[in-house]
């Protein structure tokens, strides 16, 4: 079957993209692995009417409503190539099958490289977290800490004092300027120079940072601002023009979440500086409908 559109990723920016061409009775295929990046999460936050949700569970209510379209269809497999043919393109499967559609949708999100921090990775999405906007509210008033993982890192401990009293962790980094440090001062902020060698806790819960000196500090959430990678190099493959940052790179797309290759769409974590669940949707909305209106005009 040659459909109108491919999606690569099923999180919330392909799913919504599917939605959207499903309610213009056109028709979609998912290309999904199942690995959404929230999946660390316990509870996701700021989405209305979800607010407090468990991630999986959200994805699997709209995976649910979107299948009741009889024009969506789903793959689950991992997308490794793509070819032009002719107006369109195929997509090769790593099974070995391939599917084929007049315009694709890259929406197959981004991975985060965490420091080899032992008590790092097992406490992500839990109490070792990113974005205060998703999970800084539950820690209001609690022991915050920001590690230093980039230059961005100080401009994050100063937002993260908005939530409660805050330590900046430099890791061993070179103390910030005389300029950086007036502005943490006057924010409450403390500086925590030595190097860190690990976070120690429940699992979930943080209980204590500690560092190469033998000390360890008690601390109920660690914030930093991790790099990031593409979940798939297709992308680069097509040519799509893509933008840097101190994070990592993003998929440059116009306003209508076209991207620099003629009929590939992007959607997403890998179309922006700043994530959430809201904005992948947003996104999402915005390629279906520039697509249905590129098939129809």
């Amino acid at each position: 079957m040659h459909h109108d559109a491919i999606i690569i990723g099923g999180s919330f920016a392909g799913l919504a993209t599917a939605t959207y061409i499903g309610r213009a009775r056109r028709s979609a295929c998912v290309i999904d692995t199942g690995k959404p990046r929230n999946r660390f999460a316990k509870h996701s936050h700021g989405f209305l009417t979800q607010d407090g949700s468990e991630p999986g569970a959200m994805l699997s209510a709209a995976r649910d409503q979107v299948s009741a379209y009889p024009t969506v269809s789903f793959v689950s497999d991992a997308a490794v190539s793509v070819e032009r043919d002719g107006d369109g393109f195929v997509v090769q499967l790593q099974s070995g099958d391939t599917v084929s559609g007049s315009k694709l949708v890259l929406a197959y999100g981004i991975s985060d490289e965490l420091p080899k921090i032992p008590g790092l990775a097992e406490h992500w999405g839990q109490s070792v977290i990113h974005c205060p906007y998703c999970h800084g509210f539950e820690f209001s008033g609690q022991r915050l800490g920001v590690l230093s993982v980039s230059p961005m890192s100080t401009h994050q401990a100063i937002l993260i004092s908005e939530w409660g009293p805050t330590t900046y962790f430099l890791n061993g980094s070179p103390m910030p300027d005389d300029e950086t440090l007036a502005k943490l001062k006057e924010r409450g902020v403390a500086i925590e120079p030595a190097a860190v060698t690990a976070v120690h806790g429940d699992g979930q819960a943080l209980a204590e940072i500690e560092f190469d000196d033998g000390r360890a500090l008690p601390l109920d959430a660690l914030y930093l601002g991790p790099r990031n990678r593409f979940n798939s190099d297709i992308g680069d493959k097509l040519g799509c023009a893509v933008e840097e940052t101190p994070f990592g790179r993003f998929i440059r797309t116009d306003g209508e979440k076209k991207t620099s290759v003629p009929d590939v769409y992007a959607a997403g974590d890998i179309t922006r500086g700043a994530h959430s669940v809201t904005f992948a949707c947003a996104d999402g909305v915005m390629a279906a409908t520039s697509i249905h209106r590129s098939l129809v005009f």
